[in-house]
């Protein structure tokens, strides 16, 4: 059989139809993912509403949950001790659209081991404890709130990295926190944190009940944009494919 050498068949845009083929399926896969994305999300909100509403647990009970599930994000708990301010860790925060710090504490139990403690946020220009003396409780103080888990690592490379030199965390180390505060990180340290609630401090700071529940949840509209846009080059490709045939 003779090779076709007309000029429709000589210039079929056959870069042009394998580059809409692989940017229509890469489209496809990112309208899935989200479409995976909304189920875990979903999941995640269920597993919060469930949790949140559930009464506190003592540390003794979501320690034992951590060490058979790893997981005890969002579970209402309550501890007893005493805050050892001096070594308090700040995490860099906005909260309300202000600018500063939550205050990480460790709260040392009973037992003598310590858990690091949340206290909530305070601005910017009040990161040293002596302008916020008066939330600075001694004695016994009794912390309810949500126990959240540890990060495994840094959340993704464009977190800043830490700078414990300056006692300014941009993301959640527990391990490096209690290095810096001269911890046995291995054994006198609990393996999670709490996130205290909304009680007020002495004097206003820290002010507590910072821990974001109301997570937002857009993977069906990122899912339909996909999905949308993967329709609309279908379109186009098919509608310069039929222009072709009729020329």
């Amino acid at each position: 059989m003779a090779e076709d050498t007309t000029p429709a068949a000589r210039h079929f845009p056959w870069v042009t139809l394998i580059l809409g083929g692989i940017v229509f399926m890469i489209l496809i896969g990112l309208g899935t993912w989200q479409v995976e994305r909304l189920q875990w999300k979903q999941d995640l909100l269920a597993t919060i509403a469930a949790r949140t509403h559930a009464e506190p647990l003592s540390l003794n009970e979501v320690e034992l949950q951590y060490g058979r599930t790893g997981d005890v994000d969002y579970t209402p708990v309550t501890a007893t001790g005493e805050f050892m301010h001096d070594a308090e860790r700040h995490f860099f925060a906005t909260w309300q659209g202000a600018s500063g710090y939550y205050v990480y504490t460790p709260l040392r139990l009973e037992t003598g081991r310590v858990v690091f403690v949340n206290r909530g946020f305070v601005p910017f220009d009040q990161k040293d404890p002596k302008t916020r003396q008066q939330g600075q409780v001694s004695g016994p103080q009794t912390i309810t709130g949500l126990a959240r888990n540890p990060l495994p690592g840094k959340p993704s490379m464009m977190v800043p990295d830490n700078d414990p030199d300056k006692n300014i965390f941009y993301w959640k180390d527990l391990r490096a926190m209690a290095i810096l505060s001269d911890l046995d990180v291995d054994r006198g340290v609990l393996p999670f944190l709490i996130d205290a609630d909304a009680r007020p401090n002495p004097g206003g700071l820290p002010r507590g009940g910072v821990t974001m529940i109301n997570l937002p949840n857009s993977h069906l509209q990122y899912a339909i944009t996909w999905y949308g846009l993967a329709a609309a080059l279908a379109g186009v490709m098919g509608v310069m494919l039929y222009r072709r045939r009729a020329v």
